[in-house]
């Protein structure tokens, strides 16, 4: 098979990233979006010939108003198609902890997010998808561990889910 052949079969993935940040208490920050139910981490979708890391960044200060250097990768998580999206990639990254001056420069980008909140680990299952509440405790050990970790639907990569 010619090489153009090969690449135009290959698989491809939607991707996105996002930033993990906390404030002084240890709470997380979420987003809620305008356009679903359920709330999410600042960050989007990887355009194409963009990295992971520099949608992150151009994601949060889109979303926040808040241009900050990206952290370390805490997770990428390996999303399975769903009937309303196929596969993808997500990339979190640490985004670290915000001082009351940071949180006092957040915009939010009005036709996107409607509010934002800082929440207790324990509440985000409340708010948050199944998968990302799953991925959110997987970055939070992560940092607590100086680690980053490789997710399947926000659980450790190999583990057996029923």
């Amino acid at each position: 098979m010619p090489p153009d052949q090969y690449v135009a079969s290959l698989a491809r993935k939607r991707m996105a990233a996002g930033s993990l940040f906390r404030d002084a208490a240890g709470r997380v920050l979420l987003v809620e979006p305008t356009y679903k139910p359920t709330w999410d981490l600042p960050g989007g979708v990887v355009e194409q010939e963009e990295s992971p890391t520099a949608a992150c960044r151009r994601e949060v200060l889109e979303e926040l108003g808040l241009d900050r250097p990206v952290g370390r990768v805490l997770a990428v998580d390996w999303v399975p198609s769903r009937p309303e999206r196929p596969e993808g990639m997500m990339f979190v990254y640490d985004g670290g902890v915000l001082t009351a001056a940071d949180i006092a420069r957040i915009r939010l980008q009005a036709d996107e997010l409607a509010s934002y909140a800082f929440v207790d680990a324990g509440r985000v299952p409340e708010l948050a998808s199944a998968p990302l509440a799953r991925r959110i405790a997987a970055c939070l050990g992560a940092v607590a561990a100086g680690t980053a970790i490789s997710l399947e639907d926000g659980r450790p990569a190999g583990e057996r889910h029923p």
